[in-house]
């Protein structure tokens, strides 16, 4: 019995089918190590693996273990091993080096602010504070608020001035979930003020979804402007001309007075107050799909996200003028003038600057806390607006 297993074995057809069968088993043990390696080495270093890497890596590990199948030299086999994984690990350092780069010329354009800069009631605060007692104090029933990240020094001093001085961040009544979560708030009538600009229209159905109608209160003016690197020699571009980059029918920069560069137009996330802007900006006209970045996601595999503004003399980026100056101030960007109008406080005034946005202060139609009315008649009184212009916006009055 045993020498006819042994005489089965050694017949040359079952060799050839057993190697195969090792073979497959190590090329598909080794595709599973090729994608897991990444990602705990991912992982580990804090970065986000480019999907170029986990390729290269699937190619490279199943060369890496066919040999130990059909070679009998040892010496040979770590070579081959040293090598290849010596190639891995440069494609690694290579990779990490990118994205330390694109981390370093990326500005957010998330509008991310650090709200522990801006918080009320506190001494070394960035907000506007009066210097005196404002003629509005509300000890009950505040209205609920909340806001936009670029609105929210100017609703955080409103809190600093009219509201009890127990009033917190994330409490029931000073909160901030930026644009897209705070108007979904807003339309479920959990907040009672939301501060920052005209909502999409995904937001307004969304409201009428929730039986909620939107009631805007103009509190003041700003600017949606686009921006470059400072090294661009492009300062200036008509409406049409930026209507033409975004919707793909301008490419290089050299159609618009640039150099010989292909045009990197980069957009924001949808329902973003910016991106909802643009929206309006472009009057209609379609906007071409936004420059994407493969990225590693561990729980749902590779997906495409709208990349951030990458500080490149290519690129081209917006965003609101006070953001822009008043948080970010990077100096490597510039902010272009438009129909030859710069977006100054002055040209906002007085309307020279054609692509200008209400700041509004909404509410919902019948609410019935009787402050709400009291606090915005006191943001459009001397003092309120006060405090919008000193922040860096342009009041109403």
């Amino acid at each position: 019995m045993f020498q006819r297993v042994k005489i089965f074995f050694n017949l040359k057809i079952v060799k050839i089918l057993y190697k195969i069968i090792l073979t497959a088993i190590a090329v598909f043990l080794s595709y599973i190590l090729a994608v897991m390696l990444p990602l705990f080495l991912t992982l580990a270093i804090s970065f986000q693996l480019n999907t170029v890497l986990t390729y290269i890596s699937a190619l490279l590990f199943p060369t890496l273990v066919i040999p130990l199948i059909y070679s009998k030299s040892k010496r040979q086999v770590l070579k081959f091993w040293a090598i290849g994984f010596g190639i891995y690990i440069i494609c690694i350092c290579i990779n990490v080096g990118i994205i330390k780069y694109d981390e370093k010329i990326t500005i957010d354009t998330n509008i991310n602010i650090n709200c522990n800069e801006y918080l009320p009631f506190a001494k070394d605060s960035k907000i506007v504070k009066l210097g005196y007692a404002a003629s509005l104090k509300l000890e009950d029933n505040l209205p609920v608020l909340d806001g936009a990240a670029a609105v929210f020094p100017v609703y955080s001093a409103f809190v600093n001035a009219t509201y009890p001085n127990t009033v917190t961040l994330g409490d029931d009544v000073f909160k901030y979930n930026n644009t897209v979560r705070g108007y979904n708030l807003l339309a479920e009538k959990k907040t009672d003020i939301f501060f920052g600009a005209y909502p999409s229209k995904e937001q307004i159905e969304y409201a009428k979804e929730n039986n909620t109608e939107f009631e805007y209160t103009k509190i003041g003016s700003e600017a949606f402007v686009f921006f470059v690197h400072k090294d661009n020699p492009v300062d200036n571009l008509t409406k049409e001309q930026l209507q033409g980059i975004y919707s793909g029918k301008i490419t290089n920069w050299k159609e618009v007075g640039g150099k010989n560069e292909e045009i990197v137009a980069f957009q924001r996330n949808e329902g973003s107050g910016s991106q909802s802007m643009l929206i309006r900006f472009m009057e209609g006209i379609e906007i071409m799909d936004a420059p994407t970045e493969q990225v590693n996601d561990f729980m749902v595999g590779i997906i495409n996200k709208v990349s951030n503004y990458k500080n490149k003399t290519s690129s081209i980026g917006f965003s609101f003028r006070y953001y822009l100056e008043g948080i970010i101030q990077n100096p490597d960007v510039k902010t272009l003038s438009v129909d030859g109008i710069k977006p100054t406080i002055e040209n906002i005034k007085s309307g020279k600057y054609s692509s200008i946005t209400p700041l509004y202060a909404v509410t919902y139609k019948g609410n019935e806390n009787e402050n709400v009315q009291k606090l915005l008649d006191w943001i459009l009184s001397k003092e309120g607006q006060e405090i919008i212009e000193r922040t860096g916006y342009v009041g109403v009055n």
